[in-house]
């Protein structure tokens, strides 16, 4: 039997976000360290665009497109652009408390939402086998 692809994405975006919920709170433990650059990782879609490789639609006919969808499937931690609110702080930090707040806010809604998708999953699964 094969692994059920909704439930093994939704536990690598859980993956995901657990690696952005840590790099945020290592901007915002770092808001007064000098020279210090902020973080963020690659968005999710890259993490999509590989698992949808994996599920690529079968041709039938010659004439039908080929998906070329690929992605890496690996987190990966890079520096965004500076924030035009802050920008340098003469200190060198480039932490902006207010969008690193905001993105703690995102990442506990998205936490929300993936639990709230594998429980609507769980129960479809349980109903579609009678219990």
């Amino acid at each position: 039997m094969e692994p059920i692809q909704l439930f093994d994405l939704a536990s690598r975006q859980a993956q995901w976000l657990s690696v952005r919920q840590e790099v945020v709170a290592t901007n915002i433990a770092n808001a007064n360290t000098p020279k210090f650059r902020a973080k963020d990782v690659t968005p999710f879609d890259s993490e999509l665009k590989s698992a949808s490789a994996g599920m690529a639609m079968a041709r039938t006919q010659p004439g039908h497109m080929e998906a070329s969808i690929i992605g890496n499937g690996k987190v990966e931690i890079d520096e965004p652009d500076v924030n035009n609110e802050i920008g340098t702080q003469e200190s060198g930090n480039t932490v902006a408390l207010s969008t690193e707040v905001a993105k703690m806010g995102e990442v506990k809604r998205q936490f929300e939402l993936n639990t709230q998708l594998i429980r609507a999953m769980q129960n479809m699964m349980l109903t579609a086998v009678g219990k």
